[in-house]
């Protein structure tokens, strides 16, 4: 890293180089799940595929942005790890609404759970993949998700180039 920040190449730059091999995977595994789901599960595909990759480029935009957030403010990789798996992970699962229905949370947990992104995705999916709606009808859930990738990715590179400073 400390060769990437004295070259001359931008940070933007570094921050993209750094993104876009975790991008092109991502959508390498989406693709597979997708397939997976279809051939393997019988789960039926009853939205528009082209919906469902848009909403889930969103998303992987948004954890994207999230990783780099971390991997920036974290000090060491082992703190990074630690950031991510045991702070972020059990929440997101537990408040996300894949294994408990949000709506038979407590109060509390349900207000908690308004800024956990997987919640958002996992109903767009919902509505996507299982009840068969159209992209506007999840316009909601676009327009949550494209939020907090905007201002993850701007915290992301604020806090990218303080560190370069």
């Amino acid at each position: 890293m400390e060769v990437l920040l004295v070259s001359p190449v931008r940070p933007l730059l570094v921050i993209v180089a750094k993104a876009v091999p975790y991008l092109v995977l991502a959508f390498v595994i989406l693709a597979s799940i997708l397939l997976m789901s279809r051939f393997v599960l019988n789960v039926p595909l009853e939205g528009s595929i082209l919906s469902i990759i848009l909403v889930s480029g969103i998303y992987i935009l948004l954890a994207l942005s999230l990783g780099l957030l971390i991997s920036n403010v974290a000090q060491s990789q082992l703190v990074a790890l630690l950031m991510s798996a045991m702070v972020l992970l059990m929440p997101i699962v537990m408040l996300s609404g894949m294994l408990f229905p949000v709506e038979s949370m407590p109060t509390p947990l349900q207000w908690l759970s308004a800024i956990v992104p997987p919640r958002y995705y996992i109903q767009a999916m919902r509505k996507l993949m299982i009840m068969g709606v159209g992209i506007r009808e999840v316009s909601r859930e676009v327009a949550i998700l494209s939020a907090m990738t905007v201002f993850l990715l701007t915290v992301a590179l604020a806090k990218f180039k303080n560190r370069l400073e």
